[in-house]
């Protein structure tokens, strides 16, 4: 008879199964395909079966959707399956098959059905796997070629510990996926309807008390209201980053020849975005050398040098590159030093405050020195109050932006002159 299903036999430390069932797994289908699979990996191995195996039921039919088996050929495969009604599934969940059989062989209503003799099936298990709303995913299930009268209730009772959290994992993915595919037709409704403005805030040259150049900032009115950085995350979400990041690059470039000649325009752009194929395009719509592209801290480079090789012949021909968001966190840093850019954002959280905080001034005046060996310029945001600006200005940075200077507005109010 077997021994009940020790934990620490089924959920070694270590195991994908061990993280996903702590929480600790990814969320992505592919992950979730790796956890499933772990599921009847697990079941099998415990129990000694032949054969393992989730199923789905779908339009009328039983679809094997992960299996696992020590069999060297193994009579069922991934994405095939049959009539329901003429699998044990079915019959199990309808209650007119008992959930553990020990012989299939033996009993009349298993061999009713074909595969009893032609698979043949001795010792079976399985059970439902329903969603929170009782309905039926499916059925997780294992089988042996022979009879097995050692299997108990406690070995079921293990198959229902895991079908419950296959259908808890499952129904969490099918939540997922009906949540982005919202957000994919609203974000897809955004664009075809161009449902989106922008509006552009000023960067002061401080010592000289004028508009150097705009920041375009995207603004999205549409229901429910969301702020611009959901409205790109949610966008990468879907898949619809870069689509999103360019139509805002288009809209914003249509204002350039209503912006004074002296001053140039702010872009922020992802730099996967900048890898896309058509961007270089876009953006040579504009002048080059009137345009920066800001590349955010919250966003990671993978390759430098295909980053490298993408922006290198834009900044040749005039457009200049800045990291934005520094001191936000450790990413805006290594995009300085690999990126070499003509631009440094002093983040929010580094000009806010640094009137009367003094590790925001030390990081500030750190950034500001590695600046000025390197060649790069300083533009610090967010400055909202006089104090944190006559600060800035002691500091040396002559270039900044924040509402104190200038709040974002359409290109029909723009703020052309300081008073």
């Amino acid at each position: 008879m077997s021994d009940p299903l020790p934990s620490k036999a089924l959920l070694p430390g270590k195991t994908a199964l061990a993280r996903a069932m702590l929480g600790l797994e990814g969320e992505s289908a592919t992950a979730l395909g790796q956890v499933l699979q772990d599921v009847v990996r697990s079941i099998r191995a415990h129990l000694g079966m032949d054969v393992a195996f989730i199923s789905e039921f779908t339009g009328g039919r039983r679809v094997f959707r992960q299996i696992d088996s020590g069999l060297v050929a193994v009579p069922i495969e991934v994405g095939g399956g049959g009539p329901l009604e003429e699998s044990y599934c079915q019959r199990i969940v309808e209650g007119r098959l008992p959930q553990l059989i020990h012989n299939a062989q033996e009993l009349p209503a298993a061999l009713e059905l074909a595969a009893t003799r032609a698979v043949p099936v001795g010792a079976h298990l399985s059970v439902p796997i329903c969603f929170s709303d009782g309905s039926v995913y499916g059925t997780l299930c294992c089988f042996n070629l022979t009879a097995d009268y050692s299997l108990n209730d406690r070995d079921l009772g293990m198959m229902k510990v895991l079908a419950d959290f296959t259908a808890h994992r499952l129904e969490q993915d099918a939540s997922r996926r009906h949540d982005t595919e919202a957000i994919r037709e609203r974000i897809e409704r955004v664009l075809e309807t161009r449902d989106y403005t922008i509006v552009y805030q000023p960067i002061i040259h401080v010592p000289e008390h004028r508009i150097i150049g705009y920041e375009a900032l995207a603004r999205f009115s549409s229901d429910p209201y969301r702020t611009p950085d959901v409205w790109f995350r949610e966008a990468g979400l879907a898949g619809l980053q870069a689509e999103l990041e360019v139509a805002v690059i288009e809209r914003a470039l249509e204002a350039m020849p209503q912006l004074p000649a002296h001053t140039y325009m702010s872009l922020n752009v992802s730099p996967a975005t900048l890898l896309r194929d058509g961007i270089a395009e876009v953006l040579e719509r504009g002048p080059l050398d009137r345009m920066v592209l800001e590349i955010t801290e919250h966003e990671s480079i993978i390759d430098y040098e295909a980053f490298t090789r993408a922006v290198t012949p834009l900044r040749q021909h005039g457009l200049a590159l800045a990291v934005d968001d520094a001191g936000a966190g450790y990413a805006s840093f290594r995009h300085i030093l690999r990126l070499k850019p003509d631009v440094i954002k002093l983040d929010i959280s580094l000009t806010q405050g640094i009137d009367h905080d003094p590790a925001r001034r030390a990081l500030a005046v750190a950034l500001i020195q590695f600046a000025a060996e390197t060649g790069s310029k300083i533009v610090a945001e967010g400055v909202e109050t006089q104090s944190e600006l006559d600060v800035l200005r002691k500091l040396k940075v002559n270039k900044a932006q924040g509402y104190l200077l200038g709040r974002p507005a359409p290109v029909s109010h723009l703020q052309t002159t300081l008073g």
